[in-house]
């Protein structure tokens, strides 16, 4: 009996994997337990382990391809000596009997669209996106919203005004009498069609030929994804603050030093602030929450996510219950994470859990930016690097060892005065270190 191996659904983020590399082919005896190849998700590179045993008789996804989760990328004889039939799953290239089916809804879909509205269902769009499509002509019937909930918005409109006319649908005859009935019923009771209107400003860029094409890999596509939903869905304000890193400088030094014949732990600039934003988080726990619709969950634990730099992008693996942990602990742990990611090894599960963010560009001699909301957590800090600039000190211009704090926070969740005192709090840690370490 086949047994058909399916992409697995390796995060919670994930709609399809990349196969890497494949560790056995086809004729090769499989076990339960072995590793038949490597899958690159959204956020890592993972194993994949059988959960059968035979001999793989078809290997439809070669190696670099992509695969949506549960669909068909090999094929076991199931142990019995039987070869496995036709199992592939369906490329775009492969065409199959199921093909003319799938036309023929996709043709019934665009007429009933239309339909509905017209019959008087309401259409969901924005105030301005009705104003805009009645100064381009452009019908709202026509058009499928991008926006919450499916609402269409300003740019479904303009897209549609700037988009070449639709194909004709197929004749009814060939769609059935149910069809045949739903385009008779729109001719009928749909407008005409409005005159055309001017094309909009084109937002994509045109390739040319000396430019260089770069597939979006799994990772930039969710990042894409997530940050446009933080920006589009969640209403950020930012707060800045500058703190006196001098005391926090010295006192690396001195534990930096006492570490070089102890635990052999170099601890980073990064590893202190990570370390005040837990205590502050603690200290100001209104700042540990996410909106969940109609409440908010505090968080009872602190989950800090912390951002990591790779090659096509930006992870966020996350220090659990870091609120329970030394500064070593999570200096370690976070060092752990920095070298996996690079490698695309870090597990689905250490992504779970965060509760707040940190994202240090100070390595790249950034002095302050504003990052955006890790949804959907609530706050994320932004850090810079410490710069040498002159400071007032008792009357006194001296030079202080300057570093900037920028707060990015869900309004929905956070107010003003809130982020303030949990701004204040870091900077009073990072002002005053010996108090993280109590």
């Amino acid at each position: 009996m086949a047994v058909n191996i399916e992409m697995p659904k390796l995060s919670d983020t994930m709609t399809e994997g990349t196969l890497l590399k494949w560790h056995k082919k086809v004729g090769d005896r499989i076990e339960i337990g072995d590793i038949i190849a490597e899958v690159e998700t959204d956020k890592a590179t993972m194993e994949m382990e059988a959960f059968d045993e035979g001999i793989l008789t078809s290997i439809n996804i070669e190696e670099g391809g992509k695969a949506p989760i549960n669909s068909i990328i090999a094929v076991l004889d199931g142990n019995d000596g039987v070869a496995a039939a036709a199992a592939a799953t369906p490329t775009a290239a492969t065409p199959t009997a199921a093909a003319p089916v799938a036309q023929a809804v996709a043709a019934v879909a665009a007429v009933v669209a239309p339909v509905a509205h017209a019959l008087g269902d309401r259409i969901k769009s924005s105030p301005l996106a009705r104003k805009v499509a009645a100064s381009l002509h452009v019908d709202l019937s026509q058009i499928t919203g991008t926006g919450p909930g499916g609402r269409i918005v300003r740019a479904d409109v303009e897209s549609a005004s700037a988009a070449p006319a639709a194909a004709a649908a197929p004749a009814p005859s060939k769609l059935g009498s149910a069809a045949a009935a739903l385009a008779a019923a729109a001719k009928n009771r749909v407008a005409s069609p409005a005159p055309s209107a001017p094309a909009a400003v084109a937002i994509l860029p045109v390739a040319k030929a000396d430019d260089q094409i770069i597939e979006l890999s799994s990772l930039r596509k969710i990042i894409a994804s997530r940050l446009l939903t933080s920006k589009q869905t969640i209403p950020h304000f930012y707060l800045h603050i500058e703190a006196d890193a001098g005391q926090l400088m010295g006192l690396r030094k001195q534990i930096n030093d006492q570490a070089a014949g102890t635990t052999g732990n170099k601890y980073s600039v990064n590893d202190f602030i990570m370390k005040a934003l837990i205590n502050a988080t603690q200290a100001v726990p209104a700042i540990n929450s996410s909106y969940a619709g109609d409440h908010i969950v505090r968080f009872g634990s602190v989950g800090l996510s912390v951002a990591i730099a790779i090659e096509d992008g930006l992870v966020t693996p996350v220090v659990k219950n870091a609120e329970t942990k030394s500064l070593l602990q999570i200096s370690r742990e976070v060092k752990d994470f920095a070298v996996r990611a690079k490698d695309r090894k870090l597990r689905p599960d250490e992504f779970d859990g965060g509760t707040i963010t940190i994202s240090n560009l100070g390595a790249w001699g950034i002095e302050s930016f504003d990052a955006i909301v890790n949804p959907p957590q609530a706050a994320i800090l932004s850090v810079g690097a410490v710069i040498d600039k002159p400071i007032v000190k008792n009357g006194q211009i001296v030079i202080g060892q300057m570093i900037n704090l920028g707060l990015s926070c869900d309004h929905r969740v956070v107010d003003g005065a809130i982020a303030a005192a949990f701004l204040n709090e870091v900077k009073k840690l990072i002002e005053s270190p010996a108090l993280m370490l109590v």
